[in-house]
């Protein structure tokens, strides 16, 4: 379950990948009050694993995308979170570059982070990960 204090997420591409094919985070969408936000660039990101996350589940590519389009997510530019890129370049840039914008939109959104990318671990952010399908946020 999630947290009533907790009202925003910044969700990374794992999890909104999880969610297209219908695995845990999908409850996430379906049960919770929560506002889900991500950015554009991991928008991309769940774009170009589609064709091969449809092989490995045997489904087609144009549907999981369609699943993506109809999540109500809030996706925001990099304008809406530029002022934060430098910060989050230097906190994990090193790690994994293409976590430096959602680092970046959570920063300036001042929301957790929901992701099962350990790379997020150590910061000073606060991480969430899809456990199971019972309690399916901590």
């Amino acid at each position: 379950m999630t947290s009533s204090l907790l009202r925003t997420v910044a969700a990374d591409a794992n999890v909104l990948l999880s969610a297209v094919t219908g695995k845990a985070a999908l409850r996430v969408f379906l049960e919770s009050s929560l506002t889900v936000a991500t950015t554009a660039f991991n928008v991309a990101e769940v774009r170009e694993y589609l064709p091969s996350l449809a092989a490995q589940y045997g489904l087609v590519p144009e549907i999981l995308d369609a699943q993506r389009s109809i999540l109500p997510l809030t996706v925001y530019s990099e304008r809406a979170y530029r002022g934060r890129l430098a910060d989050a370049a230097r906190l994990i840039g090193g790690r994994d570059p293409d976590d430096v914008h959602l680092l970046a939109l959570s920063l300036t959104l001042d929301a957790p982070i929901w992701s099962n990318d350990k790379d997020f671990k150590h910061l000073s952010v606060e991480v969430f990960i899809v456990k199971n399908e019972r309690n399916y946020i901590n």
